[in-house]
């Protein structure tokens, strides 16, 4: 079963929900954590690890053949990307704005633009303690992500037994990335904040997941720190509330050690029991 942590903005504490509910669930449970996070990736920040394989990515960019090419630039037209431009007596090729959609390659009468491989970032396999980690991490100057994020879970989907809970460290807001990660998940747990922010880029994040029909709930971090807003949206709209984390501190410290939270704070382990009880009740259900 697969579990996606994400939230509508950055800074709310979805790494520290991943990483502390997956040690957490891996004491009992085959779990394989993913962070699919790959701009900035640091689940690995928190895990006593070993790395067991390591490999490149690829991704597929079009090269410009000018030997064959009759400059009909159908290419550039057929290019919903912009990453082809024609231009004196040439054909240019970017990159970086490719998303390797193969229209080019594919719809060019001549043949002109073969698709070969560039390295766009790398896969990291690690054993972790009691669970299994999976990192993607993109090239610094990369700039599509999703391409590495459907690469990741395709490596999880095919190295891991279904039976295993698979928890997705997702990337923070709302766009193409998020939407990759989260779209095949059984449920979505979604973090927030008690704060103005926090709140408006909930909502956001519920829109999105909704529109991709997922069975979601919402964990608050920081509880305590702001108002109610984020308590009384859930209400009014019937979203659960999967736990509320309480800020401390304590928990900053350990978090900015590297530390595992549950482990040393009995208030933030009573929440971490709390999410993983929904969890398993969910996946349960989902079972029968």
């Amino acid at each position: 079963m697969k579990i996606a942590i994400a939230s509508g903005k950055g800074g709310t504490g979805k790494t520290t929900l991943s990483t502390n509910l997956a040690a957490f669930l891996g004491e009992h449970e085959a779990v394989v954590l993913v962070d699919l996070d790959v701009e900035e990736p640091n689940s690995n920040l928190f895990l006593n690890k070993e790395l067991l394989k390591k490999e490149d990515k690829m991704k597929m960019i079009p090269r410009w053949d000018s030997t064959s090419c009759t400059l009909c630039a159908d290419c550039v037209q057929n290019c919903n990307f912009n990453a082809l431009l024609f231009i004196a007596n040439e054909i240019l090729v970017f990159p970086n704005l490719c998303h390797s959609c193969y229209a080019c390659s594919e719809l060019c009468p001549t043949g002109s633009l073969p698709m070969e491989p560039q390295k766009m970032g790398e896969l990291s396999h690690f054993l972790a303690g009691n669970i299994e980690f999976v990192e993607g991490r993109l090239n610094i100057g990369e700039e599509q992500a999703v391409s590495l994020i459907a690469q990741t879970k395709k490596y999880v989907d095919a190295h891991f037994e279904e039976e295993s809970i698979k928890i997705f460290d997702s990337p923070p807001g709302t766009s193409c990335p998020v939407m990759e990660a989260i779209k095949d998940a059984d449920f979505v747990i979604l973090v927030t904040e008690p704060t103005p922010f926090g709140l408006h880029d909930l909502t956001l994040a519920v829109e999105t997941t909704r529109i991709l029909k997922k069975n979601f709930g919402v964990v608050i971090n920081r509880y305590g720190m702001g108002n109610d807003d984020v308590v009384n949206y859930c209400e009014r709209e019937c979203i659960p509330i999967l736990g509320k984390i309480p800020h401390l501190v304590e928990a900053a410290k350990l978090y900015s050690t590297g530390k595992l939270i549950y482990q040393e704070i009995p208030s933030f382990k009573d929440e971490i029991e709390k999410i993983a009880l929904h969890v398993k009740n969910f996946l349960q259900g989902v079972g029968q």
